[in-house]
């Protein structure tokens, strides 16, 4: 179970097939499994003439695109640890992760150089990093394996800071088999990946990609127009999307179906998929799979998937089984327990729990965090669900406090620790509001030091105090002030009430 092995097998089964496109701006480049093998293996290099060792954690930070696929595999190619980074992150918040991981080394994309302005960790670019693995032999794959670390996956701080969730080889491996023993990967699939790869689903994809022996597109940033047109040059057949995507493409004024055609299978998740943008979609693409994978970062993966056939089958509507995640893969044991953990019967909500070899061991460095987040083996998610009596699961909310907004995820304790830190803010809660094109935006309700007039902190000031500390899809895109925040008897902020307040 090491990542590196569908890369060898596809070099013996087809040497000369092209394992990786990059598109970008009129600029495709290619490269075979022979090259893709020989190029990581001279990165690898490259890698070792730096001082990286196996066991190292190498921070990446960079849009899709080729050169962070090698890098990647180069990483995995030598036994170090991968730890890609959200691009949108601001500088306090690559910090964090950096020392919290205690990276060896920064690979950075040249056009973000100016976030690692002032950080004390040595800093390399990727196409400095190409350069400088033209002229080493290449190494020699360890085939890391097994429970050995694969990757460190930053998620958003609950208690204010990003924790670390660290992914083996195993981990991955499983993950990518229980979504292969649900849907045929096929080796001849041409697989848009512009879900950013520092996410799981990103990172799942390739993994489960170059398994099979397929083929990747990356395209460093998602513009409709650029992938319809990706989608229609390079005839892809397979991609991930969260909705927001979903319903850009076919707002794009080019959107026409015969022009996507060649994709056939279409994932979603990560955010509400809205009703009517599911049955539009449907419709412009009649031929194609649908279906929703349900997972997390500490989960490598999918947990479920919702298959294609309830979809579109009248039975599987009649039953309600549109709206479900799935049922447990292949691998992957999901139960619904109460507070105390006991099992809960079909049809109840509770906390939705899970066991298999595809859950984390851990978060990185943090103890106290894996503790909590486990309970006799079981993996709590922190989300709501109920089950019915054939295995469906359904998702009902979220007990973590959390807000997904344009598929990225948000979490409240973070953004009202940015907002407290104002000194003229006293107290802060925040909730998720619905919004049409973001699934949710980010909405603070703020209390304002004693004494301190509203026209002494002006909304757009509070909102910039804000984006200094937070990457910009965190920020509150509304503010409100008010004298107090409702509490209940034991002290806590009632945002039930502030929701019900803020949708009157």
């Amino acid at each position: 179970m090491y990542l590196t092995q569908g890369l060898h097998r596809s070099l013996q089964r087809h040497p000369d097939k092209i394992a990786l496109t990059h598109v970008s701006d009129g600029l495709v480049r290619q490269h075979s499994f022979a090259e893709l093998l020989d190029g990581i293996g001279r990165h690898a290099a490259a890698l070792w003439a730096r001082g990286v060792r196996a066991g190292d954690r190498v921070a990446l930070l960079a849009p899709n695109h080729d050169l962070l696929v090698r890098a990647i595999f180069a990483c995995w190619w030598m036994g170090a640890t991968a730890c890609p980074l959200n691009v949108r992150w601001s500088v306090h918040e690559i910090a964090h992760a950096l020392e919290d991981s205690g990276a060896r080394l920064l690979l950075i994309d040249e056009s973000l150089t100016a976030l690692a302005q002032g950080l004390s960790l040595p800093t390399v670019g990727l196409e400095q990093l190409a350069d400088e693995a033209r002229a080493p032999a290449p190494l020699p794959d360890v085939r890391a394996a097994g429970e050995q670390m694969a990757a460190i996956l930053y998620t958003g701080g609950t208690t204010g800071k990003s924790k670390g969730v660290m992914l083996t080889h195993a981990n991955f491996w499983t993950a990518s088999m229980t979504r292969g023993a649900e849907l045929n990967n096929a080796p001849d699939s041409v697989s848009l990946l512009v879900a950013p790869l520092f996410h799981v689903a990103g990172l799942g994809r390739l993994i489960g990609q170059t398994m099979v022996g397929g083929t990747c597109i990356t395209m460093a940033q998602f513009r409709p127009a650029q992938v319809l047109e990706a989608i229609e040059t390079h005839g892809i057949t397979d991609t991930i999307l969260v909705p927001t995507m979903l319903q850009a493409l076919m707002d794009e004024p080019g959107f026409q179906p015969a022009r996507v055609r060649s994709l056939d299978r279409i994932a979603f998740g990560a955010a509400p998929m809205p009703p009517d943008l599911l049955e539009r979609a449907l419709v412009a693409w009649p031929h194609a799979e649908f279906f929703q994978a349900y997972g997390l970062t500490e989960t490598a993966g999918a947990l479920c998937i919702n298959l294609p056939e309830n979809h579109r089958s009248p039975e599987a509507r009649t039953q309600g089984r549109l709206h479900s995640v799935g049922r447990a893969g292949l691998g992957a044991e999901i139960l619904i327990v109460d507070e105390s953990g006991h099992p809960l019967p079909p049809g109840e909500v509770g906390e939705i729990v899970a066991c298999g070899p595809m859950v984390t061991r851990g978060y990185w460095n943090n103890p106290q965090a894996t503790a909590g987040a486990f309970r006799d083996g079981w993996f709590r998610t922190g989300d709501a669900g109920r089950m019915d009596a054939d295995g469906y699961l359904f998702i009902v909310d979220r007990l973590k406090d959390m807000i997904i907004s344009g598929g990225e995820n948000v979490y409240c304790a973070e953004v009202e620790g940015a907002l407290r830190s104002h000194p003229l803010v006293s107290h802060a809660a925040v909730i998720g509001l619905p919004d049409a094109r973001w699934g949710e935006a980010v909405h603070a309700v703020v209390v304002l030091a004693e004494g301190v007039a509203p026209e002494r902190l002006p909304v757009d000031e509070l909102r910039a105090w804000c984006r200094e500390r937070l990457a910009g899809f965190k920020c509150p895109r509304s503010v409100v002030y008010v004298p107090a925040l409702p509490l209940s008897a034991a002290g806590k902020v009632l945002k039930n009430v502030l929701r019900e307040q803020a949708r009157a």
